[in-house]
């Protein structure tokens, strides 16, 4: 380096060549750079920031980093300036020995992207090297009737500088009769030879002390120096003879050690001692020696240690055979190892994910992997395959480098995880193959939304449960994993009969559990639809719906209600009329009951439990109709009394009882004349009876010409009354099922009875009601409920006993017209 500084134009003209250099790697689609060796650390080699077109700071930003292959690192990259500087001190020699051209390979990997740049840097060879003989000190012995221009060989020497740099001349001092001659070959040492100049004569001088000098054309001028004893002998006729000059043999590069390479041969003409001749290796290095051995009296080479053909191709050896009087004769051995197909593929990976979402688009880089053969020509190519059947390819880039890329979308739910086998075959003979393994896990993505195990479900409770009970389990499944695969269970907000559904059933957001918050009743409602809803905890969510259906099973919890007879609201009780001329079979009256609950719950019987006059009436198990059981003799009292019940089929099975008097007369006079006999004690005076009955016939006739005035204008309201009821009854007859009571589509109806005439006698708080002297039965009137429509519960019932009291009013007017 101090030499550079000496001589500025050197130092210029290789800043030239950097800088041809540079443009003519730019040309070719390369970074190159040319230093020379020797260089401190830290020491400018290029601004690659500047060549790939970056900003110094993104050199960390984008990951940009140095790939080298099979050697230490020798420079990197300064983040602050964005240059390649050097990593250490280069030498030269080290790294590419005797070359013309020592080029240092390597690429720059732009990590985010993936992108590889190759970069060469040529590395100048400095005067840094003097020349050095194999041998400092060498003994010749040369004939003193050796011709004139004889050439003796002398010890190799070398420089490993190249170029100007290397051994350019020789100086020999110490004697005018030998002189120096150069046999140069190309990239090899320099082989000096003493040239005969004078001729010797022993007894004159029998020992010549020589210094021979090497030189270098660096600047300065580096020299090496070796120390050269002639001894000159007497004449020996004949010197050894190789049968060849030079020895060629191929061998490959597995030969086991000891094996023979080849055997060199040399002759002799002369006999005796004077022909035996011995071998050995002369000018060679300490490698040669340690790989090669030489049987010094067969000239037999042989292997010492295994060939490697990637440390070395080509040996050269020399071999002198020498008799007994020391003369001898040289051969060069050349030996080529040949390339066998002893290495298998290297694969090294340079950048890879070991997970990659399942919604990546094809052609995703997966990893990034560079392999090499050290073996050479065919045995060095490789071919990378990976199996046909993972959804990834192998995409080949420049210096053999591979991309594994996705080569269709992945699905986690199918295959949440990969082992990637990747396989580097070369194509040597046998085939030798390396296989690098890779896992990828396949990351979730929220693609799949819950799904219920079933389309809809079904639950039925009974009713008066208790609150807070559990009446079903929901559960759905979700192929995702982690939150995404995370359910939550709610409620559709909706509402039933005015009220939000969450005040009646409740669902755990995490168990799936159906809670229901109140006691249902049959009663009110008998099924329940809702939505729920299934959402997992992705972003964005995905949820799903199943409908389910609420059953509400009936309980016995209802007693049977009587709608007739109704008892009046002024505290009266109310008398059903039989002539005594009525025959058995009579229908005197009919209990009409329901039951709210339904099934075999609100199957209805009726008895007749008690009664003040055993066998003299029947009531139907079913109907309830209340009959005459035989004719009635006049010895039957006038006030009959009955105790009727009625009972459902539940379990336990309910019921309600209901009293029923009955007045037994042949006429009305008959029925006006016993009422006072009804409840009044025997001591009452005839005169109030007589008062009572005046009264009530007055108001008869009062009531009767009131009617009579007012017939006309009661029948046009009822005509009006009717057809307003007709448009009602439409609005009736949507209404659902639910709100009317039946028993498996068997519907119960109230029976109503036509009657012309109604007294009531109110001094003894009892309604006389006298039947038709028929024994047909009649349902409401059309006006009131149609024959084939149920019995309402609610706001209808109401409606239909009101209409039901108005046709009784007119029919009663009609009677009493007649």
């Amino acid at each position: 380096m101090a030499a550079l500084q000496r001589r500025p134009p050197c130092c210029k003209l290789l800043l030239l060549l950097n800088l041809l250099w540079w443009l003519w790697g730019s040309e070719a689609g390369q970074l190159r750079y040319s230093i020379p060796e020797e260089v401190e650390k830290g020491s400018f080699v290029g601004s690659i920031a500047k060549d790939l077109g970056l900003q110094p700071r993104e050199l960390a930003e984008r990951g940009i980093r140095i790939i080298s292959r099979g050697r230490s690192q020798l420079f990197s990259l300064n983040q602050r300036s964005g240059s390649l500087v050097t990593a250490g001190r280069i030498d030269r020699e080290e790294l590419c020995a005797q070359s013309a051209s020592c080029l240092v390979s390597f690429n720059i990997l732009i990590e985010d992207k993936l992108n590889l740049y190759p970069v060469e840097v040529e590395i100048v060879d400095i005067n840094d090297n003097a020349p050095r003989f194999l041998k400092e000190e060498m003994e010749l012995k040369i004939l003193e009737n050796a011709a004139l221009s004889s050439h003796f060989l002398l010890m190799g020497v070398y420089d490993p500088d190249v170029g100007v740099n290397s051994i350019q001349g020789f100086k020999l001092s110490g004697s005018s009769h030998f002189s120096v001659h150069v046999q140069s070959q190309d990239n090899g040492p320099k082989y000096p030879e003493l040239v005969l100049e004078h001729s010797l004569d022993r007894e004159e001088e029998a020992v010549h002390h020589l210094v021979l000098v090497a030189m270098d054309g660096g600047d300065p001028v580096r020299t090496g120096m070796a120390r050269i004893l002639v001894t000159v002998i007497d004449v020996n006729d004949n010197a050894p003879v190789f049968t060849q000059p030079i020895y060629r043999v191929s061998v490959p590069e597995n030969l086991p050690v000891g094996t023979r390479v080849l055997t060199v041969n040399a002759t002799d003409q002369d006999e005796g001692v004077h022909a035996e001749i011995t071998y050995s290796f002369v000018r060679i290095t300490e490698e040669i020696s340690r790989i090669f051995c030489l049987d010094p009296l067969t000239g037999e080479i042989s292997t010492s240690e295994t060939l490697d053909y990637e440390d070395s191709r080509f040996y050269e050896l020399d071999v002198e055979a020498r008799d007994q009087s020391d003369l001898q004769d040289r051969a060069k051995v050349l030996i080529t190892i040949l390339d066998m197909n002893d290495n298998a593929p290297e694969v090294v990976v340079t950048s890879g994910s070991r997970a990659i979402a399942e919604n990546a688009p094809p052609g995703t880089v997966i990893a990034l992997f560079q392999v090499y053969d050290k073996d050479s020509e065919r045995n060095g190519l490789v071919i990378c395959s990976i199996s046909e059947s993972l959804p990834f390819k192998l995409e080949e880039s420049l210096d053999n480098y591979f991309r594994l890329v996705t080569n269709m979308e992945l699905d986690r739910e199918q295959v949440s995880s990969y082992n990637i086998t990747v396989t580097a075959t070369d194509r040597g003979t046998p085939p030798l193959s390396t296989k690098i393994f890779i896992s990828l896990d396949v990351a979730d993505i929220n693609d799949n939304p819950p799904v219920f195990s079933r389309s809809s479900y079904s639950v039925y409770v009974s009713e008066n449960n208790p609150k807070g009970v559990s009446i079903f389990s929901l559960n759905a499944v979700d192929p995702d994993s982690e939150e995404n695969a995370e359910i939550i269970y709610s409620l559709a907000k909706e509402t039933l009969q005015g009220t939000p559904l969450f005040s009646f059933l409740s669902i755990n957001s995490i168990t799936g559990v159906l809670y229901a918050l109140c006691s249902f009743d049959y009663e009110q409602f008998r099924e329940l639809n809702l939505l729920v809803t299934a959402s997992d905890r992705g972003k964005p969510p995905l949820s799903s719906n199943v409908s389910l259906n609420l059953f509400v099973l009936d309980q016995n919890d209802n007693v049977p209600e009587i709608l007739y007879p109704v008892l009046p609201t002024d505290g009266s009780t109310g008398v059903e009329l039989a002539p005594r001329s009525a025959e058995p079979g009579y229908l005197v009256t009919k209990v009409v009951a329901v039951d709210k609950d339904s099934g075999q719950n609100a199957w209805l019987s009726y008895r007749l439990i008690k009664a003040s006059e055993p066998g003299l009436f029947s009531v139907g198990l079913h109907t309830g109709e209340v009959r005459t059981a035989r004719v009635l003799l006049d010895r039957d009292a006038l006030k009959q009394s009955l105790v009727v019940a009625v009972q459902d089929h539940g379990q336990p099975p309910l019921s309600s009882t209901v009293t029923l008097t009955v007045a037994v007369a042949s006429s009305i006079p008959d029925i006006l004349a016993d009422l006072g006999s009804l409840d009044l004690p025997h001591k009452s005076e005839d005169s109030s009876l007589t008062i009572y009955l005046v009264v009530a016939v007055v108001t008869v006739s009062c009531i009767f010409f009131a009617f009579v005035t007012g017939l006309l204008v009661l029948r046009l309201w009822h005509w009006h009354k009717s057809r307003l009821l007709k448009a009602t009854r439409k609005g009736v007859s949507n209404m659902s099922t639910s709100h009317f009571v039946g028993i498996d589509g068997v519907q119960a109806f109230l029976q109503t009875y036509s009657h012309e005439v109604s007294l009531t006698a109110d001094s003894r708080k009892s309604h006389l009601i006298f039947p038709q002297p028929n024994y047909a039965h009649t349902l409401i009137s059309q006006e009131g409920c149609e024959k084939n429509e149920p019995l309402l519960i609610q706001e209808d019932s109401a409606f239909c006993k009101e209409e039901d009291s108005l046709d009784q009013f007119i029919l009663l007017q009609d009677g009493a017209v007649t």
